[in-house]
């Protein structure tokens, strides 16, 4: 954990460096502008730490504002690096080019001026389409066929949210409009997959009552991700299972006659002391394949150990990297980010690109998701 925050706020004040130099590069401003933007810039470097404090003293309605005003500057300077650092890979290809012809590429490479201010419009451009971007939940709808299910049984519908990320910036507006989704899909079982709230959130009047009014008739059923951890557990778990969800920590159940559900931990537990220190292959070793086994997992990897132990992994916590380029480093990381994947010939996987926003308020590239998975009993050999 320490790692990982020291690793971004490096990578974050490296980006404000960048910024800052091509900004005083292209428009050449005097030591009292400079000074003064320096102060703006490392204001937004510390913004981060500063909206924490804010929350957890208590001070709501100013944490929100920074935070909206913080990671929205975050989000558009890592649009605005992206696009610059494309100016800069163009004009090295040029230069190289014509260093090897002999010959003169001037005519060929923008101005300082324009390789500021095009990237700045562009990222001001892209923002505001991934602001309406996050705005617009798809639904994904696969059909599983497995001889698990009774033909009497008939069609039984899961329904998975994840990551919505609930908090400061993702509130009941959001929220409604991802539970809208859920009532169109009309589940038997609704899971939620990690990193449901991401703030203090047992302050939040009126978002529990919101998500308590989804009742499915095998039930809703959760498992921890990252951000339940770094929120503070004692808060998650007591909002998660006010909202009328089942923790699942290193857990199975036994649903709709023909299904069992388990789920686990994230890893983030094992930082905090949390971990239930039960492995997947522990877990699932103990369940019954006569049943259609469902594994809720926080990160879209799977466990050698535990494949073939259940019939389909659902998870999340990638968000398909949620700002193009990032899903390019998310990749690096997480070989399969979104969609159904089979694993072998008897395990599959399904990775939600997830409901809501970290960070940013904004997606590019990476539309959130509702997942709809029917099981339903064999009318082929066919999985669609």
């Amino acid at each position: 954990m320490s790692l990982f925050l020291l690793t971004f706020f490096l990578l974050y004040a490296g980006m404000h460096l960048y910024a800052f130099l091509r900004a005083k590069t292209a428009i050449a401003f005097g030591t009292g502008a400079g000074i003064v933007v320096g102060l703006f810039l490392f204001l937004m470097i510390t913004a981060p730490v500063l909206i924490r404090f804010l929350e957890k003293a208590g001070y709501e309605a100013a944490a929100r504002i920074a935070a909206f005003a913080g990671y929205s500057w975050l989000g558009i300077l890592f649009l605005f690096s992206s696009y610059a650092a494309a100016f800069d890979i163009y004009r090295l290809i040029v230069w190289g080019a014509g260093a090897l012809a002999g010959k003169g590429v001037s005519a060929f490479l923008p101005s300082q001026r324009l390789i500021f201010f095009i990237p700045l419009f562009l990222s001001l451009l892209t923002f505001a389409y991934g602001f309406v971007e996050a705005l617009n939940i798809r639904t994904e709808h696969i059909v599983i066929e497995t001889p698990k299910a009774p033909t009497a049984a008939g069609r039984i519908r899961l329904v998975q949210i994840s990551d919505v990320h609930l908090g400061l910036i993702i509130r009941e507006y959001r929220l409604k409009r991802i539970l809208e989704k859920v009532k169109e899909a009309g589940a038997d079982i609704l899971v939620s997959t990690g990193d449901l709230v991401d703030g203090q959130v047992c302050r939040f009047n009126g978002l529990s009552d919101l998500l308590r009014q989804i009742n499915p008739r095998f039930g809703k059923f959760a498992i921890t991700g990252n951000h339940e951890f770094y929120a503070g557990f004692d808060n998650s778990r007591c909002f998660t299972e006010d909202s009328g969800f089942t923790l699942l920590r290193g857990e199975a159940v036994p649903v709709a006659g023909f299904i069992t559900i388990a789920g686990v931990d994230d890893p983030a537990a094992k930082f905090f002391g949390l971990s239930k220190n039960i492995s997947e292959h522990e877990l699932l070793s103990e369940v019954s394949q006569e049943n259609f086994v469902v594994l809720l997992k926080h990160r879209p990897l799977a466990d050698a150990r535990a494949a073939g132990l259940y019939d389909l992994q659902i998870s999340g916590h990638v968000h398909k990297g949620q700002i193009f380029p990032f899903s390019i480093l998310t990749w690096l990381y997480y070989p399969h980010q979104s969609g159904f994947v089979r694993i072998n010939d008897r395990s599959s996987l399904y990775i939600s690109r997830g409901a809501g926003t970290w960070g940013p308020p904004i997606r590019f590239l990476s539309p959130p998701e509702i997942a709809i998975i029917d099981l339903v009993p064999p009318k082929s050999s066919t999985l669609r």
